[in-house]
């Protein structure tokens, strides 16, 4: 099956753009490489090197079963891996999981608001999973709405 090329293009506006529209313009001919399907995410996260270095914090913009795309604006080489925690409201508390992973590839970032002006300036990270434990894993999957199966965790588990 032949697919034709063409453009997307989305709008969107956030509590950072003051109400004006960023836009996010992307193309279907390049070939999806991504094993999981990925579904966006705007959750707060910690991270540090395996080594215990200071505490950082960034986003994770989205999320799939095998890894984050993730933003902060530390500079981090690929290769390196990170011990993360997600953080999630539930209820009226904070819930977290707790992942290993290793980047896989940076990119320079930056957004501007639709008058052109920069308001953030870091990095977008894609992060591989090396590590997660099977209860975590369940947490990442009810965050995704259940979208793949836990290998076996109860969904009764507290989270």
């Amino acid at each position: 099956m032949n697919r034709l090329p063409y453009e997307i293009k989305c709008e969107f506006s956030n509590r950072k753009t003051s109400g004006c529209k960023e836009i996010m313009e992307g193309s279907f001919n390049n070939r999806e490489r991504r094993i999981h399907p990925r579904f966006i995410i705007d959750l707060p996260l910690e991270y540090r090197d395996m080594d215990g270095s200071c505490l950082r914090g960034g986003i994770v913009f989205n999320a799939s079963k095998g890894g984050l795309l993730i933003e902060a604006v530390t500079d981090i080489p690929v290769g390196t891996e990170l011990s993360i925690t997600v953080l999630f409201p539930k209820g009226f508390r904070l819930a977290d999981f707790k992942v290993v992973a290793k980047i896989v590839w940076k990119k320079p970032y930056r957004k501007k608001d639709c008058r052109g002006n920069q308001y953030w300036g870091g990095y977008q990270y894609g992060l591989e999973f090396i590590q997660i434990l099977a209860e975590d894993r369940w947490k990442l999957n009810f965050l995704l709405g259940g979208q793949f199966e836990s290998e076996g965790i109860s969904p009764s588990l507290s989270i």
